[in-house]
C-alpha cells in the first residue's frame, strides 16, 4: 500500500487492542499518524494482547509514524474533552476519526446476563447505550467541528452485521448498532455541503482475542483459507475496509455502510 495518508492524524477509539488496533495499524501502514485509545492504560492486557497502552504506542512509532495514547470513557463528555485537548496539544487536529469503541460488554464487565429483550437489566441497557451510541455521538461532536471548519475529513463509524437483521440474544447491542448506522446516514446528510465524509463499516463475527475468549467458537469457521465464506473474518479484513474508506480512493463515497461479513446479511437495508 502507498503512504496515501501521509500527514493525516487519525484517532481510532478502542484501538488499544482487538479490531480497533488493527484498524489503526492499517491506517498507519498508509502513513497516518495515530492516536490510540483504551478505557485505561492497562486495559490492553485484558485478553493478552499487550502489557499496556504504552507498549502498543511504541509498536506504532516503530512503524515510522507519530503515535500517542489517550485513555478515558467515551461516554463521559469531560473525558472526551480532555482527550481532545491532549491530542491537539501533542499532534494537532484530527482529520480521520474511527468510532470503534463499544462492544457487547455490560455493567459488570462481561456480557449481560440475561441478555434478551425483556429481561436485560436497566444497568446493562445504560452501559451498552453509553458505550455504543452516546459515546460515538460525544466523540463525533468533539472532533468533527474542526473538520467542518477545515472543509475536509473522514469519519468511519463501526457498526455490526447485527445491525442489519433481527437478533436474539444481544437485542440491545444490535439495536444500538442499528442506531449507529442511521446516525451515520443522518450525519452525512447534515454535513453534505461541508466536505466531511461520514461512512460506516459493519463487520461480521471476527477472530479478535476478545471474540474468542467470550464465546464458544465454531472450529469449522476458524479457517480463513477456506473456500466457503461461512467463516469468521480476520481482523485485517475489517481493517482494510476502514483504511479504504479513510483514503482518497473513497473520496466520493459518503453516507454509506460497508458490510464486511462475507455475505452474512444478503439483503438491502
Amino acid at each position: 500500500m502507498t503512504r496515501e495518508l501521509d500527514g493525516k492524524i487519525a484517532f481510532v477509539t478502542g484501538s488499544g487492542r482487538g479490531l480497533g488496533r488493527m484498524m489503526a495499524q492499517k491506517l498507519a501502514e498508509a502513513g497516518a499518524d495515530i492516536v490510540l485509545h483504551d478505557l485505561s492504560w492497562e486495559a490492553t492486557a485484558k485478553y493478552g494482547e499487550a502489557a499496556n497502552l504504552g507498549e502498543v504506542v511504541e509498536t506504532f512509532r516503530q512503524m515510522g509514524v507519530r503515535a500517542m495514547g489517550v485513555t478515558g470513557n467515551i461516554g463521559d463528555k469531560d473525558a472526551v474533552a480532555r482527550m481532545k485537548a491532549e491530542i491537539e496539544q501533542e499532534l494537532g487536529e484530527v482529520e480521520i476519526l474511527v468510532n470503534c469503541a463499544g462492544g457487547d460488554i455490560g455493567a459488570a464487565g462481561g456480557k449481560p446476563n440475561p441478555n434478551n429483550a425483556l429481561d436485560i437489566s436497566l444497568e446493562d441497557i445504560q452501559t451498552l447505550t453509553n458505550n455504543n451510541l452516546i459515546g460515538t455521538m460525544l466523540v463525533t461532536q468533539a472532533f468533527v467541528p474542526p473538520m467542518v471548519r477545515a472543509g475536509r475529513g473522514s469519519v468511519i463509524n463501526i457498526a455490526s452485521a447485527a445491525a442489519h437483521l433481527g437478533c436474539s440474544p444481544e437485542v440491545v447491542y444490535s439495536t444500538l448498532k442499528a442506531a449507529v448506522v442511521h446516525y451515520t446516514r443522518c450525519l452525512a446528510k447534515e454535513l453534505y455541503e461541508q466536505g466531511v465524509r461520514i461512512n460506516a463499516v459493519s463487520p461480521g463475527p471476527t477472530k479478535t482475542a476478545r471474540f474468542q475468549a467470550t464465546r464458544v467458537v465454531d472450529p469449522a469457521k476458524m479457517d480463513s483459507g477456506a473456500r466457503s465464506f461461512n467463516r469468521y473474518a480476520e481482523p485485517e479484513e475489517i481493517g482494510d475496509a476502514v483504511a479504504f474508506l479513510a483514503s482518497p480512493r473513497a473520496k466520493f463515497i459518503n453516507g454509506q455502510v460497508l458490510r464486511v461479513d462475507g455475505g452474512l446479511t444478503l439483503f438491502p437495508g
